[in-house]
């Protein structure tokens, strides 16, 4: 994360911003050698995390893996049944 000093903002706030806005870029302010501040991007609504729907997706990933493990062969590991993938191929 870039340093800005309250002096340079005052002269490049400009361009801070477009960095800010364009590329998502997060600046800390320093006075006098010391963090004071910090610029950052503000996340839009509809880019921000459903904790609701996030948790159902955990939901059906848990269950999508006790599917598999009720018909995982015994004895067969992942990485034996990613290799054998590999070979057919």
């Amino acid at each position: 994360m870039p340093y800005v000093s309250v002096r340079e903002l005052k002269g490049q706030l400009s361009r801070v911003l477009r960095e800010v806005r364009e590329e998502r870029e997060e600046y800390l302010v320093t006075y006098r050698g010391r963090v004071v501040a910090r610029i950052s991007p503000v996340v839009p609504p509809e880019e921000q995390v459903n904790e609701e729907r996030v948790r159902k997706v955990m939901r059906d990933l848990d269950r999508l893996a006790a599917e598999i493990g009720r018909k995982w062969p015994e004895g067969v590991s992942a990485v034996d049944a990613v290799r054998e993938a590999r070979r057919d191929l």
